[in-house]
């Protein structure tokens, strides 16, 4: 962790870091967000200075040029986000913080993860935060902030909850720096990125066909768990005829250079073999903010009409004593 950054002067960058959200959270001093939103400035660039430093000294390569540009856009982004006063504007800023990831992705070789921000968090999610916000919120009548409601223009512990967020922030990236030296070496990433073609048999058989290597009558022969009968590690696949009832084994050197296991086949079968419950929960959570942003709407629109009748009696009843 020394090489990179020194425990300190990573502590105090996030005690700063905590200070200045802390002040630039919305509040109706402008004057403490302002200073909040330099002294956070401020010790965004002095990390960017010491990582500089650091990187020079040891001799390791800077980051790419197009780094920094996407790093100070998705930290002001991100900055922007949690002290906007109006939460429309704050998921705006959101969409433009996913923007900025995607393009550390891109930088990383990473582009399905790029493309899956894009469409699920600035795509569906996004979407989503609208309607709740548009439903369960009511717009000022005014474009002054002083007429924002207050549950929106001032923060509600903020002192608490960015020091507990920064001191998170802290352990984490401790833990990271050094947990990186106790992690084994990682196995073949050949052989394990093409294991989970052993759960994939149809993908399996659909690339043997269109390598021309099935006969006629021929399949992939599937093992008793249904799983396909093939070895990645010694790289060999056997086919069964169901018309003859015979079996053969390809060798390594009939291997398809076209069957590999690709990012999605291994995120998908991932993320449906392992987590299924996890994507259940989270569509669960999502299905249940709207009905409850819909739920508080339609209370505040009964409570709104309520107040009208109770005005427009009290109008008429001094009108009538005014005829009086």
């Amino acid at each position: 962790m020394d090489s990179i950054i020194n425990p300190i002067v990573l502590y105090l960058i996030c005690a700063t870091g905590a200070i200045g959200i802390a002040a630039a959270l919305p509040r109706r001093n402008k004057v403490a967000a302002i200073t909040g939103g330099i002294v956070l400035a401020a010790a965004v660039g002095f990390a960017i200075l010491i990582l500089g430093l650091n990187a020079t000294e040891s001799g390791q390569p800077l980051p790419n040029y197009f780094f920094y540009p996407f790093a100070i856009l998705g930290l002001g982004s991100a900055a922007r986000m949690i002290t906007h006063p109006r939460p429309v504007y704050s998921a705006l800023y959101f969409i433009l913080t996913i923007i900025a990831s995607c393009g550390m992705y891109l930088l990383l070789s990473a582009e399905f993860m790029a493309f899956a921000l894009v469409i699920i968090y600035a795509g569906a999610i996004l979407i989503t935060y609208l309607f709740v916000i548009m439903l369960a919120t009511q717009a000022p009548s005014s474009a002054a902030e002083e007429f924002i409601d207050e549950t929106d223009a001032v923060a509600r512990e903020p002192v608490i909850s960015c020091g507990i967020g920064f001191v998170l922030l802290a352990i984490l990236t401790t833990a990271m720096f050094r947990g990186l030296g106790d992690l084994p070496a990682p196995p073949d990433q050949t052989l394990a990125q093409d294991s989970v073609l052993v759960n994939l048999p149809s993908k399996v058989e659909r690339l043997l066909d269109r390598a021309d290597i099935l006969a006629v009558g021929e399949r992939l022969a599937r093992n008793e768990d249904g799983t396909a009968a093939i070895d990645v590690v010694a790289r060999t696949i056997t086919l069964e005829n169901t018309d003859l009832g015979t079996t053969r084994t390809l060798g390594p050197d009939q291997w398809p250079e076209t069957l590999t296991a690709g990012n999605l086949d291994r995120l998908g079968y991932n993320l449906m073999h392992d987590h299924p419950m996890t994507i259940e929960i989270a569509g669960v959570i999502l299905l249940m903010a709207m009905l409850g942003a819909t739920v508080l709407a339609r209370k505040h629109i009964e409570l709104e009409d309520d107040l009208k009748a109770a005005q427009s009696r009290k109008l008429g009843e001094n009108m009538k004593m005014g005829d009086a």
